[in-house]
């Protein structure tokens, strides 16, 4: 089953992370540890750099931006695959990001 761990957080966590010397060690370390069950992971660019799409009664609306306003942003994902929940909730616990932000778990649908 592949897991979505959404990396959030926001800038009192992101400033955390780049004060944090191990920050970057321990994500590759974390990376490498996941083995084979890690599937893909990335960093987004800044919300400021987004763009929305909407279709609504056959007309396109695109937006400068997020979609909503919020504190807290999406700034990455790791896309593991596991056997079970609770070993992708080990994963999220055990990476780095969850020491300054927020790490949101989710399975993808068949």
């Amino acid at each position: 089953m592949k897991f979505l761990l959404l990396i959030c957080g926001d800038q009192q966590a992101h400033e955390a992370m780049l004060a944090d010397p191990d920050f970057l060690p321990d994500c590759k370390a974390w990376a490498e540890a996941q083995g084979d069950r890690l599937v893909q992971t990335g960093g987004l660019e800044a919300p400021a750099e987004a763009m929305t799409v909407r279709a609504r009664d056959g007309e396109v609306l695109l937006g400068d931006g997020p979609f909503a306003e919020t504190k807290e942003v999406v700034a990455g994902f790791s896309l593991i695959e596991c056997a079970t929940r609770e070993q992708a909730l080990e994963a999220a616990m055990a990476h780095p990001v969850a020491r300054h932000g927020t790490i949101e778990v989710r399975a993808l649908l068949p």
